[in-house]
């Protein structure tokens, strides 16, 4: 199990967001800051989202425990199974569905699209 890096957060915090069509576009970082095995959290505006790589698929998960509302992607994770655990109580939440794995959560969390524009920048979709 890896744990989420005090590095992990993204340039100081402030993603770059701009939106179309009631979604709005929040950028990660490049794909080769983002290798297999590494995540990083972003803010996006009122959200915080978990981006894990997991043997080269992007994952985007809200950073929030269905259980208690605690943070979720500042707990370990496990890259191999792509889930990470709430370093609160120790649920695991898959990182594909959000859909928990363990209790107390039973409740699934967000989960977003993730893309890698043309330019290589890692590109999450939030609702706006």
């Amino acid at each position: 199990m890896r744990k989420a890096p005090e590095s992990a957060r993204a340039d100081s915090g402030l993603a770059q967001i701009w939106c179309s069509n009631s979604v709005a576009h929040v950028e990660v970082a490049p794909l080769e800051e983002l290798p297999p095995g590494t995540m990083r959290l972003v803010d996006a505006g009122a959200l915080t989202i978990g981006v894990y790589n997991c043997a080269g698929k992007l994952h985007a998960i809200e950073d929030r425990c269905s259980h208690d509302d605690g943070p979720l992607c500042e707990g370990e994770w496990e890259p191999e199974a792509c889930v990470v655990v709430c370093p609160r109580h120790g649920s695991r939440f898959d990182l594909e569905s959000g859909i928990p794995m363990s209790l107390p959560a039973f409740a699934a969390v967000a989960i977003y699209p993730v893309s890698v524009r043309d330019d290589g920048v890692v590109i999450v979709e939030v609702p706006d």
